[in-house]
């Protein structure tokens, strides 16, 4: 069952890039990037010029979810860090606030150590945000079509009028 989309107003996205840009300098990654679970690109920042977002948060969000799906069949709830080593680049996935995945890319200029303790901390402030966003928006409980049945013919007509 898909969830429903958070709402998330410009003054959130600032707060989601100014703690990735921190990790990122932190953690002397290339870049850091939070796709929500259904693949769409929440923020990043950092050194993207040769890599296509959309291609990048489709392919996270398949291998979180195919991950979980590896968890489950070992009995395990789910696995809430991977790590991919590559001959230059790495990648370092993270699920947050189990409604975000935090991806950190990083070369030989860090280390997986430093890479980890830094998403550990600025991990904890993105979850907090998050949280700032769910309790403004009634945890996401109310469905697109919901909020759309509560507008009227007025504010319609206020809007364009």
């Amino acid at each position: 069952m898909a969830r429903c989309s958070m709402v998330i107003l410009e003054e959130d996205h600032a707060t989601f890039v100014a703690i990735l840009e921190r990790l990122r300098e932190e953690a002397n990654a290339q870049f850091a990037f939070l796709v929500d679970k259904n693949g769409q690109q929440v923020a990043r920042t950092g050194d993207m010029d040769d890599v296509d977002p959309t291609a990048l948060a489709s392919l996270t969000a398949g291998n979180v979810a195919a991950t979980e799906g590896l968890a489950q069949l070992i009995g395990e709830s789910s696995f809430s860090t991977l790590f991919h080593e590559g001959e230059q680049e790495n990648l370092h996935l993270s699920v947050i606030a189990n409604r975000f995945i935090l991806l950190v890319v990083f070369d030989e200029h860090s280390s997986l150590g430093l890479v980890r303790l830094r998403v550990k901390q600025r991990g904890a402030e993105l979850a907090a945000a998050v949280d700032v966003v769910l309790n403004r928006t009634g945890d996401a409980g109310t469905s697109p079509v919901e909020s759309l049945a509560e507008i009227t013919d007025a504010d319609i007509d206020a809007l364009f009028g």
